[in-house]
Parts: structure tokens; C-alpha cells; sequence
């Protein structure tokens, strides 16, 4: 069956000569997925009501969702597709970002809820952003790629960009703050517009009909240090991307490699993907009005292969993904060709609007760090926050050698002590942890060879 949401919902573009079509064009598999492309084909066909889709790329602590399924605030779990109309907010212990299509970004601190009451198309087919932020504190770093908009309301004021911006707003019954970190800001409100110059901050007396004081510098907050580090992270992991999306090209970048298959062409795989390992057993279906059950991937990486080109079943090889199919749209559980013997592929649950996990897929709250974390055959990155540990490869390298390693987590960035969390490595036997034995050496170039993870 061959199915094809096209640009209705995302808009795609062309990608270079190295991430083409690929060499081996079998049929294609869409599990579950037709109620999903009969929904998102029906929507209305006026420019400015077109629909799109963002990413919720990291989740730390208790995050809660409203998709306005009729369940009210659900638990949240990274690669949830944000849509228009949702509802985010933290608790105590709570941060979250959101990916848009260019690789922006929106951070939420905790206590934070925030409305996404626009993710629209203009009629000139630019994409406009608007985020309400109802209570809390929000991070925006806005690339300002292809005249997209973005406007972020907060109390009675409004932040309206067109431009490049890096900008953290505050906002409380009582009070507001805008601090800029990159260019000028104009924000508007009731009492006109105040204009923002990089490193200086404005407040607002909600009691005193938003009566504003501009600061010459502004002062430091305690989760500036994590959007600083975010940005690096992605910065770094992204500057390489040649596919004409940002969301989730940094988490491409550090959790796999690309390779160029004979008979398959370029295909991306994960490190730590072991040989029984496959793209769909852990993730979670997840209910949203007008399109159905929608595949949400567990691995941190689990955006973009999941919603264009193709994954595909190499001998010798493995699963990997093919990078392609830019102007459509699959819907997360598609694959083609041949597949590995005893592969049964997840199918959209009946008669349910309830999240339904798969594997070790779903929402997962916990406030203590681990112990430690065992990587070996079959992780694919599960369980490796992001940027954690510098050099991936080399760890899966140590893994084809050694069977397992272990990784020993660093503090964790706090509010009180704001530091970058990170791993320190030992190599466990040969014999691994549970059972896992010696793990073969990957070939040169290939993405796999090695990892997996248990926590303790």
C-alpha cells in the first residue's frame, strides 16, 4: 500500500545529492496510519489554516500535555508531535523544549504553561508561530529562517519577530520581564511599544497598567546556564545538516552515522542498534483529535526518520533509514522492502483514546538520576540523554570491543548549582551486564556495532 500525506501539513524542500533518493525502491509498509491521512487531507484548504506539526524534542522531570483529546493534562513524553491548540506545562521539577521546522527552539523552566494557539501557513505559505505563555518562564531562540513569523504573548504584552532573536520573558500575576540576549526587541502592549537592546531587560508592573522600566544590563538567571548549553548542543550537532529541516538534525548527528549501503544507497542507522534490534519497539501511540493515533518514537533521535523517507531492513547491515520524501508526510510507522525474520511492526490501537506504550515507550516520570547506565547491544540510544557523553562513536566503538560500558551520570543541571550534567566511563566485562556477551567490531563508516542500556 503506498500512501502519501503531502504538503498540507509539513511543507518539504529539496535535499542535496548526498541524502537522495536512494538506490532500492521497493513497496512500501503504512501500518495504521489511513483514518491519520484521511483526517490531515481533509483539512481546510485556505492557506492561512493549514495545519503543522512541531516537535516536543526534550522532556526533563514531570511535563504534562493537553491535546484536547477530552483527557485533559496526560503525562508528556519526548517526540510528541505539538499541534495547534495544545497545552504544555511543567511541574516543580518540570523543563521541556520545542523544536520548530528550522531548528528554533522554545524552552519552558518549571511551573510553566504555555498555549500553541497558532502553527499555521500565511498566504504567501510562510509559517506563522504564535505561543501564549499563561504563566512561567519561556527561552526563545528564534533563527528567523525564511521570513517564518513568531509572536510569544505573555500578561498584556507581545513579542512579534520576524528577525533572529535569543530572548528569556518571565511572567507572574503581578509582573512580566523581557531580557534580550541577541538584537533588539520591540515589545508591545497596552502602554505602546518598548524597544529591548541585546543585554538588557524590561519589566512590567501588572498593578500599575503595565508601567515598564528598562534595566541598562539584565540579571542572570539560574536556568540561563541550561538554555546556554542547549544551544550549544545543538549549534554543534547541527551545523552539518544538509536535509532542508532543523528539528531533530541535531539529535541525527549524535546518536548515529551515515553509511552508504550497496543496494540500499545512503541510509542512517543508530549507534548502539544491535543485530535484533528494529526502529519500532519502543515508542508509544498517542490519541490527537481529527487525526487519530500518532506514533511518538522512545529513542531521543526519534523524529525525523519517523516522519520522512524511509526505514529499510539491510542483510548484513540492520535497519536504517533513508533520508528523502521531503514534500510528504508519512506519520511515523512506515518502512519498505523486506524485513528481518519474526519482525511484527506496532499497529494503532481500537476503541481507546488513552496512550498505549510500546516497549519501553510512554511517558516516564522519575526524579532520581540513575546509578549508573549500561550501555550494550540493542540501546540505540535509550536511556543516553543528550550531549552527555562528547563522542558517541567512540563509545560505540568501546562497545564492539568490550561488549558493554559503563556510564557513571555527573550531577544534573539544577537551579541551585547550574551545571551541564556529563558521564564518566568504565568498561564492564566482556560478558556485560545481564547476559550480553562480546560484540562484534562494526565495519568502517557503519553506524552500528554495538550498545544498549539498562539502568540500575
Amino acid at each position: 500500500m503506498t500512501l502519501s500525506v503531502q504538503s498540507r501539513v509539513l511543507i518539504g524542500g529539496k535535499v542535496s545529492e548526498s541524502l537522495g533518493a536512494s538506490m532500492y525502491k521497493p513497496r512500501f509498509h503504512a501500518i495504521g496510519m489511513m483514518a491519520l491521512a484521511c483526517a490531515l487531507l481533509a483539512l481546510p484548504a485556505a492557506a492561512d489554516s493549514q495545519a503543522r506539526i512541531v516537535r516536543l524534542s526534550d522532556v526533563q522531570g514531570r511535563v504534562q500535555i493537553d491535546k484536547n483529546s477530552g483527557l485533559g493534562f496526560e503525562n508528556a513524553f519526548v517526540n510528541l508531535p505539538i499541534t495547534q491548540g495544545i497545552q504544555l506545562r511543567t511541574g516543580e521539577n518540570g523543563r521541556a523544549e520545542i523544536e520548530f521546522e528550522d531548528g528554533s527552539t522554545l524552552r519552558v523552566t518549571p511551573n510553566t504553561t504555555v498555549d500553541f494557539s497558532r502553527l499555521g501557513l500565511s498566504d504567501a505559505g510562510k509559517r506563522v508561530s504564535t505561543v501564549d505563555l499563561v504563566e512561567g518562564r519561556a527561552y526563545v531562540n528564534w533563527l528567523g529562517k525564511s521570513g517564518d513569523e513568531f509572536t510569544l504573548n505573555f500578561s498584556h504584552e507581545k513579542v512579534d519577530l520576524g528577525q533572529t532573536a535569543h530572548f528569556r520573558v518571565a511572567s507572574s500575576s503581578s509582573s512580566a520581564e523581557v531580557a534580550s540576549f541577541k538584537n533588539e526587541l520591540e515589545v508591545g502592549g497596552p502602554s505602546g511599544v518598548v524597544k529591548v537592546g541585546k543585554n538588557k531587560m524590561v519589566t512590567f508592573d501588572l498593578n500599575d497598567n503595565d508601567k515598564s522600566t528598562l534595566a541598562k544590563s539584565f540579571e542572570a538567571d539560574p536556568y540561563d546556564e541550561w538554555d546556554k548549553q542547549s544551544i550549544e548542543y545543538h549549534d554543534q550537532y547541527s551545523k552539518n545538516n544538509s536535509t532542508p529541516y532543523g528539528y531533530g538534525a541535531s539529535d541525527l548527528s549524535y546518536y548515529g552515522g551515515y553509511s552508504n549501503v550497496p543496494g540500499f544507497g545512503t541510509m542512517w542507522q543508530p549507534y548502539f542498534a544491535g543485530a535484533g534490534w528494529n526502529p519500532f519497539m519502543d515508542g508509544a501511540w498517542s490519541w490527537y483529535p481529527g487525526m487519530g493515533f500518532m506514533w511518538a518514537s522512545a529513542y531521543p533521535w526519534g523524529w525525523m526518520p519517523y516522519y520522512y523517507g524511509n526505514w529499510a531492513y539491510a542483510p548484513g547491515y540492520g535497519w536504517g533509514w533513508q533520508p528523502g520524501g521531503w514534500t510528504g508526510w508519512h506519520g511515523g510507522i512506515h518502512y519498505v522492502g523486506a524485513v528481518a525474520e519474526g519482525f511484527r511492526a506496532p499497529v494503532a490501537p481500537k476503541g481507546t483514546v488513552s496512550t498505549v506504550a510500546v516497549g519501553k515507550g510512554g511517558p516516564v516520570v522519575t526524579n532520581a538520576s540513575p546509578m549508573r547506565t549500561v550501555v550494550s547491544s540493542g540501546s540505540a540510544g535509550l536511556g543516553i540523554p543528550r550531549g552527555s557523553y562528547g563522542d558517541l562513536h567512540h563509545l560505540n566503538t568501546q562497545v564492539a570491543k568490550t561488549g558493554s560500558v559503563e556510564l557513571h551520570p555527573a550531577p544534573q543541571f539544577a537551579a541551585s548549582s547550574p551545571r551541564a550534567g556529563g558521564y564518566g566511563v568504565s568498561l564492564a566485562h566482556p560478558a556485560g551486564v545481564g547476559g550480553v556477551g562480546p560484540v562484534s567490531a562494526a565495519p568502517a563508516g557503519h553506524a552500528s556495532g554495538g550498545g544498549g542500556h539498562s539502568v540500575h
